[in-house]
């Protein structure tokens, strides 16, 4: 398992490289308010659909929630771009040994009020467009381990052109999500704000 790393400068450098390519790949970056607890840290959950997510959701704490931002993502991932650790990436890998370790890491982390673990409980890329988010059952470990210290957010984030040439970014932020007892419970929950979001998203008029 490969775990965050602490750099001032590298961190640095890369917030001002991740507000450089979105300042220029997209025409805006829109979300809506939302309020959370300072004394708890933040499980964010959220739709995984292409190689953006992970810097639209660091942006999106940073200008909302502005917590210490960590991001679970794929191992090979991680060795592949270098600088994800320094930018709060652990890793994870399915099916082994290590992927209990990252689970119990994730918990870890939301056992402090300062955090935010950004979770895609996907587990893998799917549509920007895609009907219903199904969740993988390892994100219920995580949950047992951090013992109800955090509170949960739900982001539900769409891209669309309209009649720019350069894409729109639009997050939906949930807050104030109930707090299942089930996995299901979570998914039903997750599934909804979704729908919701993506409600929104259809009926934008230009």
């Amino acid at each position: 398992m490969i775990r965050p790393k602490e750099n001032k400068l590298i961190h640095w450098f890369f917030h001002h490289y991740i507000r450089f390519i979105l300042k220029r790949n997209f025409q805006k970056f829109n979300f809506n308010q939302a309020e959370v607890n300072p004394e708890k840290s933040i499980l964010l959950i959220a739709n995984h659909f292409g190689w953006w997510d992970g810097f639209l959701l660091y942006w999106l704490n940073y200008k909302l929630f502005k917590k210490k931002f960590h991001i679970m993502i794929l191992e090979d991932t991680v060795r592949e771009v270098f600088f994800l650790k320094y930018m709060g990436a652990f890793s994870i890998t399915k099916h082994s040994r290590q992927m209990m370790e990252s689970l119990a890491y994730a918990g870890e982390l939301l056992q402090d009020p300062q955090n935010l673990v950004l979770i895609f409980p996907q587990g893998q890329l799917y549509s920007n467009f895609v009907d219903d988010v199904k969740f993988e059952k390892g994100l219920l470990r995580v949950v047992k381990q951090a013992a109800g210290r955090f509170q949960y957010v739900f982001a539900a984030t769409f891209i669309e052109y309209h009649q720019h040439k350069k894409p729109t970014i639009n997050v939906y932020v949930k807050s104030d999500v109930q707090n299942p007892v089930h996995i299901d419970e979570l998914q039903a929950l997750y599934q909804q704000h979704y729908h919701s979001a993506k409600l929104l998203q259809t009926q934008i008029v230009l």
